[in-house]
């Protein structure tokens, strides 16, 4: 779902507009993809716990031993350095961005989810001849141009 250090930057971004539980931002990445993704609490309290490591969020502790997590003065540092491409990745799971932005529609972001991960599927499957390359540019092509005239 996410490439390579994306998660982390989403929940920075996330802890950056307010704190949360690790639970809360479990059920908001969920609502921003519709259902359709929900990181698990494996994937979700090891990377809080790498940003606490690196000194980008703090542990707020509160009721009943829960902790919040919060954006520190490093983490706002890194997520300044990154914000360009935390606000692609905030406008792709359905946030509007700082610019006022209209979000995602959620099958929309399904749908391209849906082609990137059948893409990389195919490729990981082997190498790809030149007729069957040339069938898949072809769909993308047309797909392409059904979205500009819509």
């Amino acid at each position: 779902m996410f490439d390579y250090g994306e998660l982390r930057l989403l929940l920075l971004a996330m802890i950056a507009e307010r704190p949360w539980h690790g639970y809360e931002l479990i059920k908001a990445i969920e609502e921003r993809f519709a259902g359709s993704y929900s990181p698990s609490p494996g994937v979700i309290y090891p990377t809080l716990a790498w940003l606490d490591d690196m000194g980008y969020a703090a542990i707020e502790p509160v009721e009943a031993g829960r902790k919040r997590y919060r954006i520190t003065a490093e983490g706002e540092a890194f997520l300044v350095a990154n914000r360009a491409a935390a606000d692609e990745l905030l406008a792709r799971v359905g946030h509007t961005g700082p610019r006022g932005g209209e979000a995602i529609p959620a099958p929309m972001v399904r749908a391209m989810e849906n082609l990137k991960l059948a893409l990389r599927l195919r490729i990981q499957r082997g190498s790809i001849d030149a007729a069957t390359a040339e069938a898949i540019a072809a769909a993308l092509d047309a797909a392409a141009q059904t979205v500009e005239r819509s």
